[in-house]
């Protein structure tokens, strides 16, 4: 997908409602499953390669250590669509925003602000399963917060869910075909709902990601 001057005005809201005409991944299905590998392709590189049910390549991610605070989450084709930024505030609280396209590369844009951002739940009372891991607040300036994850990250067992509380999106452990063998942690399936964008929802997988492991 190619991003046009306009894009940079769009909010969370329309990554929800939005429907995006070249995304084949949504079309007439009623939830759409990927496969996330937790390593690159690329030698010497950390990230992600996120496989499509028809097994292509639907995203990646790859991360140089010249760059420990920002990721960026691109399409299969290498195209980037979502830049992570890591920000502490006060020494204490870390929070992290997102925004549109890669901002490294376009450092000198002022007028760019963050799509979204989120901030982990600091909590100590996490003791229940269903806990909140993480939430997520369109723009920098509402408060009301869009998503809100539950779960483990760790345990590959979360969900994404709406302001009606739905969940529109899922981390699920792999199943093995065979019962002998074991997918582990490090492949794990990413199941978004209808209407619910698959990029949107790798970026949060990104957000849980830097905030758990």
């Amino acid at each position: 997908m190619v991003f046009s001057s306009k894009s940079k005005s769009r909010t969370v809201h329309h990554y929800h409602d939005e429907r995006d005409k070249e995304n084949k991944e949504d079309s007439g299905e009623a939830s759409t499953s990927l496969t996330v590998w937790t390593k690159s392709l690329l030698y010497s590189c950390s990230g992600f390669t996120v496989i499509s049910s028809d097994g292509n390549l639907a995203y990646r991610v790859d991360n140089y250590s010249c760059r420990p605070n920002h990721t960026v989450l691109m399409d299969g084709s290498g195209y980037p669509i979502f830049t992570i930024c890591r920000r502490k505030k006060l020494g204490l609280l870390e929070y992290w925003l997102v925004y549109e396209g890669d901002v490294c590369k376009h450092s000198n844009n002022e007028s760019q602000k963050p799509m979204f951002y989120a901030r982990k739940n600091m909590s100590l009372r996490q003791t229940k399963v269903d806990d909140v891991l993480a939430y997520v607040y369109c723009g920098m300036s509402e408060k009301r917060c869009m998503y809100v994850v539950e779960g483990s990250f760790k345990h590959r067992s979360c969900k994404i869910l709406g302001e009606s509380g739905r969940a529109v999106a899922e981390i699920k452990k792999k199943e093995a075909v065979s019962r002998a063998g074991s997918f582990g942690l490090e492949v794990f399936d990413l199941v978004t709902k209808l209407g619910f964008h698959c990029r949107f929802a790798m970026a949060i997988v990104l957000l849980l990601d830097q905030m758990y492991s």
